[in-house]
């Protein structure tokens, strides 16, 4: 097989913000094998950049073989060639899945024998002046759910103020921006405001400060920052009440799955999100998306350049095609 790669610069309708950076553009690199198409998205918190994802995907270049179908065989090469690279992992994942379903002439979510459905999700509210992030929520008034990036000082001023602008569902991300004291002080404040639930709202690696906090409020307590793999997750069994998986930091669909199954045996909930990203990341997450219990993929929703598309985006929910592989379109 053939594998080709580009680099592109999406760039943000306006600058995102969460508790520890701000970025207004994102270089994503497209990876080609043959006729397949997929993403990586690398993220400078999991040690990731351009740079790195090229110089991973010229280690994989020999890893390939001749045969698509054999994709586990592949990615087991590439995993064992090098660690982590996650994202670089992810683009070779995701197109391999897209070769295979181009050739089958079956979309991916068939291949693995998912059931299509319209998928809910959450639309991201980044930080912003209490003002704007309102402004906001009007402007996308057609979601049903909205998650609203907090860790900062003002924090409670601002979901307070989204709460004020709608009745939709609220989801948090403190995104590591807190610690124990601040955590538990700030979650019992915000109970009030009828939040579904919080992501990873004190740093990764203190499983007992975890515990505490699940067990001292009534939001469930979701874990994204240093979730990796499948691996990663047994550790959260009484810690947390789910996790956040996300293509590009687990390395794509294959292991996508077995997280999903994984965390369903470790008694966990299950939400897929997604870095900043083309329609090609979110068209291959939402392929596996009717699998998972909460679904955050709108990074393509931020962007004002995305070269592609994929699933329709109706009244808040994604609606999924029947193109074959990941369903893509490029857009003209």
């Amino acid at each position: 097989m053939n594998l080709k790669y580009e680099s592109f610069e999406l760039k943000l309708k306006e600058p995102f913000t969460i508790s520890r950076s701000s970025i207004d553009t994102k270089k994503v690199v497209y990876v080609r094998i043959d006729e397949g198409i997929g993403e990586a998205s690398p993220s400078t918190y999991y040690g990731e950049n351009e740079g790195t994802v090229k110089a991973a995907l010229e280690l994989f270049r020999n890893e390939l073989g001749d045969d698509p179908l054999e994709i586990e065989s592949t990615l087991e090469k590439i995993n064992s060639r090098i660690a982590g690279n996650f994202s670089a992992k992810a683009g070779i994942d995701l197109a391999l899945h897209d070769l295979i379903g181009k050739r089958l002439n079956l979309p991916v979510h068939k291949l693995l024998g998912i059931t299509k459905k319209e998928i809910e999700t959450s639309y991201t509210i980044g930080l912003d002046t209490i003002k704007r992030m309102q402004e906001k929520v009007k402007e996308a008034s057609g979601f049903l759910v909205y998650k609203v990036k907090v860790g900062v000082e003002n924090d409670l001023k601002m979901v307070e103020a989204v709460r004020e602008v709608t009745n939709a569902k609220i989801r948090l991300d403190a995104n590591c921006g807190w610690d124990l004291k601040e955590a538990l002080k700030k979650l019992r404040v915000l109970e009030k405001f009828d939040i579904e639930l919080i992501e990873q709202p004190i740093q990764p690696g203190n499983l007992e400060d975890l515990r505490i906090i699940r067990e001292n409020t009534d939001i469930p307590v979701y874990v994204d920052e240093w979730l990796m793999t499948s691996k990663d997750i047994p550790q959260y069994m009484g810690k947390a009440d789910g996790i956040n998986i996300k293509l590009m930091k687990c390395g794509g669909i294959r292991e996508a799955l077995k997280m999903i199954h994984t965390a369903r045996a470790c008694n966990l909930k299950v939400m897929l999100g997604c870095m900043i990203e083309s329609s090609v990341g979110i068209s291959a997450a939402a392929q596996i998306a009717p699998l998972v219990d909460y679904v955050d993929l709108d990074g393509n929703l931020l962007i004002s350049n995305d070269p592609y598309s994929g699933p329709e985006l109706k009244n808040g929910k994604w609606i999924l095609n029947d193109l074959p592989g990941l369903g893509l379109k490029q857009v003209q």
